[in-house]
């Protein structure tokens, strides 16, 4: 078989099986497209080593016969994953040199069921930017092009190295996480699918931890079958996460029927945003069209506080970013500044943030201090607070009107060239979460679906919005989505 990088997760699955090829085949095949495509800056710390060592292993077992459906299937990790051994700087220069002792529990239980990590990925620093513009490592680098322009484009973020990845065919799939949107816009921004599990489902322990009441890790895959796959493997209770739901996991892989008659899909009139590009607008037509042809009937409804979730999501997030950010302080690991004679401990802490932390992390930790202060704690914490309980009932309220799911944009745009946002106005960046925010702050499943293509040949994608703890529904109704869309759109290859 050639091509082997260009696999999904289920047909790798079923070649490996059926003993068409190995999974150091695979592996191999992966890390020789990961050295030719230093261009795209996706991979930050490669792991070969690791990768014959856990696919030669996996092998074995599928040979055993006892092989779960993620083993020897070859991913990346995004560097906010805590890798044993293996740096994880959270592409942030603070923790520079951090090796953890410990693995996230996210990643071991992907290692445990035999998935082979290539390496670590590019991300904004901190998870704390939509471009990936922010990291230590530089930019990441979308493999997409506008026609014949050769402008770099955002892969989006903070997931970018996870997204460049998947839709070069570096990996068969990436680990990514959400806290306002960041595994679903990157996701639309390179025609892969997204897919933000519920609040809870997945252990957040060992992820370096941006806004904890937010954070949230996903598949980010070629498919949603593939989706539906890796978040099996990812998805579990852990008593070490006190946020982790103690709920059975199903076999996500089994509930894609793709039927979805007499299912309640709601359009949510506050969505249809000022300014909206035409051509999402008439996406979004398209995929309420095509759910209705499928057989679901199209409903519209009310999310009257939606305007104000991109506000309070600005004084949460920063909020809980500065009270976690607190920690890295050049005592315990990571960066620590070179100290003048006379020099005590608060310049130590002083230097070594101002150095460790780049502008957009000490815009957050700043602003979050900010709206956490004693003048100010009532006035921007208290009340976004409350702002997001009325957000969260909006969607209870529709969820109990019989709705099954929630239709939306993912973006207000398909991707910007690396730049065009430019750093001067912060806010214009902070605007590409309007339609994804709104799902972290309900705490609900989210995912992201390739489903056209805008007039400079980029990919534009939808979300669904499910109801809590129904992943395998709301990945049905996806995988309708993306069979009556039929994406399949892949970037010319340039690097």
């Amino acid at each position: 078989m050639s091509d082997l990088n260009k696999l999904g997760l289920a047909e790798a699955r079923d070649a490996l099986r059926k003993g068409d090829v190995t999974s150091v085949e695979l592996t191999e095949a992966c890390l020789s497209e990961i050295e030719a495509a230093d261009a795209l800056n996706a991979f930050v710390h490669k792991t070969p080593e690791i990768a014959l060592e856990r696919a030669r292993a996996a092998d074995a077992r599928i040979g055993a016969g006892d092989a779960p459906a993620m083993c020897g299937l070859p991913i990346g990790i995004k560097d906010l994953f805590c890798t044993k051994g293996v740096p994880s700087q959270a592409g942030s220069r603070i923790l520079e040199g951090f090796l953890p002792e410990y693995e996230s529990t996210v990643s071991q239980q992907l290692a445990d069921a035999g998935a082979v990590m290539l390496g670590k990925l590019n991300m904004d620093e901190f998870a704390m930017g939509s471009s990936n513009e922010t990291s230590v490592y530089g930019n990441a680098v979308s493999p997409w092009r506008r026609g014949n322009d050769d402008t770099q484009l955002t892969p989006g973020g903070s997931s970018g190295g996870s997204a460049a990845a998947v839709a070069a065919d570096l990996c068969l799939a990436a680990t990514g996480t959400d806290t306002g949107g960041s595994i679903r816009q990157p996701a639309a921004f390179t025609g892969t699918v997204g897919l933000k599990p519920t609040y809870g489902r997945c252990s957040r322990w060992g992820i370096v931890a941006f806004a904890s009441s937010l954070d949230q890790a996903g598949p980010m895959t070629k498919s949603v079958r593939d989706a539906a796959i890796m978040l099996g493997a990812m998805a579990g209770h852990d008593p070490r996460d006190s946020t982790s739901v103690d709920l059975a996991v199903p076999d996500f892989e089994a509930l894609l029927t793709g039927d979805i008659r007499g299912k309640r899909i709601g359009i949510p009139k506050e969505y249809r945003m000022d300014g909206m590009p035409e051509e999402i607008e008439a996406l979004w037509h398209e995929g309420a069209e095509m759910l209705k042809s499928a057989g679901a009937e199209i409903v519209d409804i009310s999310l009257p506080h939606t305007r104000y979730a991109l506000p309070a999501y600005y004084v949460i997030a920063p909020a809980e970013a500065s009270s976690n950010l607190a920690r890295y302080d050049g005592v315990r690991y990571g960066h620590r500044a070179t100290l003048a004679h006379g020099d005590g401990i608060t310049e130590m802490y002083e230097k070594t943030r101002a150095e460790g932390f780049g502008a957009e992390v000490q815009r957050r930790v700043m602003v979050g201090t900010y709206v956490l202060s004693a003048g100010f704690y009532d006035a921007y914490y208290n009340r976004a607070r409350k702002v997001r309980t009325l957000i969260k009932k909006d969607f209870e309220d529709a969820f109990a009107q019989g709705v099954d799911a929630i239709l939306t944009p993912a973006t207000p745009s398909a991707a910007f060239g690396l730049g065009e946002m430019g750093q001067a106005d912060p806010v214009q960046m902070y605007l590409n979460d309007v339609f994804t925010v709104t799902v972290n702050l309900a705490g609900l499943p989210g995912i992201a679906v390739p489903t056209g293509i805008d007039h400079q040949g980029l990919p534009l994608g939808l979300q669904l919005i499910g109801r809590p703890w129904e992943e395998g529904d709301l990945l049905n109704t996806a995988y309708a989505l993306e069979q009556a869309a039929g994406f399949v759109a892949k970037p010319g290859k340039w690097w």
